[in-house]
């Protein structure tokens, strides 16, 4: 036993003594994780400081080390190099020899050599010391001491060079004369061969899971399974649940029902074959909230069926159709937001452009922190099929939509630019604001109308909607561009009167100024320094634009509007708040699709009162009782006042109609006659009697 024992501590102790001599991080950290080159994890690069600087440069032969600056663009750069570097030579095996006792060690262990970093920004001091004047530097020590460095974002070839001087120099013969070195951010090698000589170790054959990517600090992803294997909607319980969902980054697509949901029941049909179609790209589940109360109350569910996608702890609630086709879009729109916020540049921006609609681009610098990235992250989830989300650091976008400051967002809606105005770091990284900014203009500048997004649409503005006939395709598209001109037009016309109004407040502002300095008023000058220019649109409708299929909601349309396609394509300008509308012009003739006929037709309709008489989407009964509904919920204690005043007047009438009635207060139909013959008091004043 004690022999044993003593075997298990020399065992323990030669294990550590590995682990420190080539400096690898077995164990997961919380803040870095480990990426994979050629099938094989590699730990972090060591981090230096000044702590731990002496120590770690005399626990092994070589210590190869990076100087950089977070913030710098040169550095920036030069991170996938030096990141890609190290984990070829950590992968790679050492040179094999029968007569070595080395021929199974790792190529760090044969070589004894090490990779680090040492960020210049926390620890100057630290690079002051080693006389570090320019960023990245890249070094290597040999016993601690110095033997050679490169200064500047130098190639993969050049860092190899000066690396491979010293290895060949510490072990004559073992290295050879070129290296087939991989590409910066690859995750496997190109070849196990080299140019001229063979290569003694061998690299395994196996293709890389994920990389880290330097430049906005995501996490890597660790492998996993390939996702709905066997095409089947998982049935869910709260531990299973747990264990694949909740504590997973996998994506799932899930239903919540009850067995005695009539819409559940008409719905599973579809949500089989879409576990179906999403075999092996999207895990597919349901949750029997009737077996699983708990859980279906933890979710905070507010019907049957409610479906949501997870990602991780986070979840986005499904409001779409229930069709096969609509199940589907979602979830492919889903997947490719889920491989994280892609990175583009101008060319590959122009070809989005041609695909999406709508594109909320996100413009990044070097100095663009890891809190930034977060919280950019954690917006993909919200926009699954709204809107497309990237993020770009090229200077042909700066130039194009006019980037001064960063980080900055902004919404390109078919090429024109809607920026989010707030720009200090609390307001871009927070994500409800963000969230509440993208929800207001993340829709198309001109829509289509569907069931799932006609709320959205017409609540709260006045809509100009286009009747088209999408059968007959180039009427269709010519009626298009036209309502696209004209809401761009609009859209201008709006933004310079905001301007001229915000224009003339400050102009007002500056007169006061003026007139207070002549009268050295210092009273008057605080007051007016104290005005604040406020541009309150709340009082004005946002006016939007939008088209219908007129053949396929056709009887909703003629019953609703009294417009049937068939007489030809028309424009409505549409009032849901107050059940009105305007489907004429001024001169009396039909609003067709046309950019005069609709911006001459919105000026009359958007002044108050308007020049043109609306018509009505309800009978003329039904808009009193919708009046005083709208009345109560506008003006609740108005409302209550008034009838308070009502009731209180009706009361008093009644009660004067009850006193005349009963007629005059007389005493000879309530007295006796002899009470009244001696008087009320039965005697005289001075008690006595005649």
């Amino acid at each position: 036993m004690r022999l044993l024992a003593s075997l298990a501590l020399f065992l323990s102790a030669a294990a550590l003594g590995t682990a420190q001599a080539i400096g690898a991080e077995t164990s997961d950290s919380p803040d870095q994780e480990n990426t994979y080159f050629n099938g094989k994890r590699v730990p972090p690069l060591l981090e230096l400081n000044p702590d731990n600087f002496d120590k770690e440069v005399k626990l092994s032969k070589f210590l190869v080390v990076k100087y950089f600056s977070p913030y710098c663009p040169h550095c920036i750069d030069f991170a996938p190099t030096y990141q890609t570097l190290y984990e070829y030579y950590y992968t790679s095996k050492a040179p094999s020899d029968s007569e070595s006792a080395a021929s199974t060690a790792s190529f760090e262990k044969y070589y004894d050599i090490r990779f680090a970093e040492l960020n210049c920004v926390a620890y100057g001091d630290l690079c002051t010391k080693h006389e570090v004047g320019v960023w990245p530097q890249t070094t290597i020590f040999k016993d601690g001491e110095i033997v050679d460095f490169i200064k500047g974002g130098k190639s993969m070839p050049a860092i190899s060079t000066m690396i491979e001087n010293a290895l060949e120099k510490e072990k004559p013969g073992t290295r050879p004369k070129e290296l087939l070195l991989p590409k910066p951010g690859a995750t496997a090698s190109e070849t196990d061969e080299v140019a001229g000589k063979s290569v003694k170790g061998e690299i395994d054959d196996a293709t890389a899971i994920t990389k880290l990517t330097p430049v906005d600090g995501a996490k890597s992803s660790k492998p996993v399974k390939t996702p709905n294997e066997q095409g089947i909607s998982v049935s869910l319980t709260a531990e299973s649940f747990q264990t694949l969902v909740t504590m997973t980054q996998e994506p799932w697509f899930i239903k919540f029902y009850a067995p005695w949901c009539h819409h559940c029941q008409a719905m599973a049909s579809n949500w089989q074959q879409l576990a179906k179609e999403m075999k092996g790209k999207l895990n597919v589940g349901e949750v029997n909230c009737d077996a699983e109360s708990r859980l279906c109350k933890d979710a905070h569910l507010h019907g049957y069926p409610t479906i949501l996608f997870f990602r991780g702890g986070e979840r986005v609630e499904y409001n779409g159709l229930r069709g096969l086709g609509d199940f589907i879009q979602y979830a492919e729109k889903a997947l490719d937001i889920c491989t994280g916020v892609q990175d583009v540049d101008a060319t590959s921006f122009r070809a989005l452009e041609e695909k999406e609609d709508v594109i909320f681009v996100y413009f990044y610098d070097h100095a663009t922190t890891h809190e930034d990235f977060m919280a950019l992250e954690r917006l993909p989830l919200s926009l699954i099929g709204h809107a497309k989300l990237v993020k770009t650091n090229d200077p042909e976008l700066y130039d194009r939509f006019k980037i001064t400051t960063w980080p900055r967002l902004l919404v390109s809606r078919e090429g024109r630019p809607t920026y989010y105005t707030p720009l200090t770091p609390r307001e871009m990284r927070d994500t409800h604001l963000v969230l509440g900014w993208m929800k207001s203009v993340w829709l198309p500048i001109v829509p289509e109308l569907t069931a799932s997004n006609a709320r959205e649409i017409m609540d709260g503005k006045i809509v100009v909607l286009g009747i088209l006939n999408r059968e007959d395709q180039e009427t269709f598209q010519s009626a298009k561009r036209e309502m696209k001109r004209a809401a761009n037009e609009w859209m201008d016309k709006q933004i310079q009167l905001f301007q001229l109004e915000r224009q003339n407040l400050r102009d007002a502002k500056q007169l006061r100024l003026e007139e207070a300095e002549d009268r050295n008023d210092q009273r008057a000058l605080r007051a007016a320094k104290s005005i604040r220019i406020s541009m309150d649109m709340s009082d004005r409708k946002e006016v939007t634009f939008a088209w219908v299929d007129g053949v396929f909601w056709q009887r909703w349309i003629r019953t609703t509007y009294g417009i049937d396609i068939k007489d030809g394509e028309r424009v409505i300008i549409n009032d849901e708040d107050n059940r009105r509308y305007w489907d004429m012009t001024i001169t009396g003739s039909p609003i067709v699709p046309s950019r005069v006929s609709i911006l001459e037709t919105i000026s009359k309709v958007t002044s108050s009162p308007p020049l043109i008489k609306p018509k009505l989407t309800i009978s003329s009964f039904e808009k009193i009782f919708f009046d005083i509904r709208v009345t109560f919920s506008e003006h609740p204690y108005l409302s209550f006042g008034c009838i308070a005043g009502i009731g209180l007047g009706c009361a008093s009438w009644f009660r004067g109609r009850v006193r005349k009635n009963r007629g005059h207060f007389r005493l000879e139909d309530n007295l006796p006659i002899k009470e009244i013959k001696e008087g009320l008091l039965g005697t005289t004043a001075n008690g006595k009697k005649d």
